[in-house]
């Protein structure tokens, strides 16, 4: 049986609970990150175990500028406690940001959210000064989104971050999806040209599981494949909402299954995208623990570099 044969024969499974609740994921893949105020450290425990695939401790926007130092102590002790999460610092040039890096600088701290991008200096100074640490940079204003191209291009930048909050503060624009259309698309395509994971987007207020599982899809409408979260229990809907459905996976299945019967040779232009397409799905499915890791990596020819290989 051929490898193609395979991906259709594989069965599909529930997630491994050993990989669900307090675990974490590449942050290349991540869909949902988790923000936790700094200055709340009877949460962290509660963040660690939940199904957020990074979480981010927050001392920047959560905490008033009194509290900042004692969330920035909070952090600090907690990752020299064995931890490696993220943290949301503050943005550069404000009374904090140096003193959060070097309180940063020496422990096992994951990776850095970094508030209030609006130039390539912002990314570069806070790189220089956390050299291996990678940095998603969190774009929340108009400035910033003009200039999102050399955000994403400079050397540094891991991801890109949508803070829609702030963005709507600062513009003056409502929360429609079509209002805010424009700007997702800055970042996904900022993100597919400098070679970035796909973009963050940003959280949604409140309880509404309809609401969430909605903002959500239009998240992945948008190519973007992360989003950011206020609370635990929004996890599991955006890691769903941001993984390959079941319908997705029985396409991209039965796609290669129909392709191999042909004779698995390339017949029109639309087959390489497909091709593309189907292995993205599949190769995600696998990496989310949505189907078994025994089927084989794939390794027939990438597409080329025109063709879209998000699903």
């Amino acid at each position: 049986m051929d490898w193609w044969a395979r991906y259709d024969t594989e069965p599909l499974t529930e997630p491994d609970p050993a990989v669900e609740p307090g675990s974490r994921i590449d942050p290349v893949l991540a869909r949902s990150w988790l923000l936790v105020n700094g200055a709340q450290q009877d949460r962290f425990g509660a963040a660690s175990r939940s199904r957020a695939d990074i979480v981010i401790l927050d001392i920047e926007d959560a905490v008033a500028p009194k509290d900042k130092l004692a969330a920035r102590d909070n952090v600090v002790n907690w990752m020299n406690d064995g931890h490696s999460d993220w943290v949301r610092i503050n943005g550069f040039g404000t009374p904090w940001w140096a003193g959060d890096i070097d309180a940063l600088a020496t422990t096992s701290v994951g990776g850095v959210m970094l508030a209030m991008v609006e130039s390539v200096d912002h990314i570069t100074e806070t790189a220089r000064r956390l050299p291996n640490v990678p940095i998603v940079a969190l774009v929340e204003t108009a400035r910033g989104l003009e200039r999102i191209t050399e955000i994403a291009a400079t050397k540094g930048t891991f991801r890109l971050a949508f803070g829609i909050g702030d963005f709507r503060r600062d513009t003056g624009f409502g929360d429609d999806p079509l209002t805010l259309a424009y700007a997702r698309s800055r970042f996904t395509i900022a993100a597919k040209a400098a070679g970035l994971p796909s973009a963050i987007d940003g959280p949604t207020i409140g309880s509404s599981a309809r609401k969430l599982t909605e903002a959500t899809a239009i998240s992945a409408e948008f190519g973007m494949t992360g989003k950011i979260c206020l609370s635990p229990d929004q996890c599991a809907a955006v890691n769903e909402g941001l993984s390959p459905s079941q319908d997705e996976i029985s396409w991209a299945r039965e796609f290669f299954v129909e392709f191999e019967a042909a004779g698995g040779e390339i017949r029109n232009g639309s087959d390489l995208p497909r091709i593309a397409r189907a292995t993205k799905i599949l190769d995600l499915a696998r990496s989310y623990n949505i189907v078994s890791h025994q089927y084989p990596n794939t390794d027939h020819r990438p597409p080329p570099s025109d063709v879209a290989t998000h699903y």
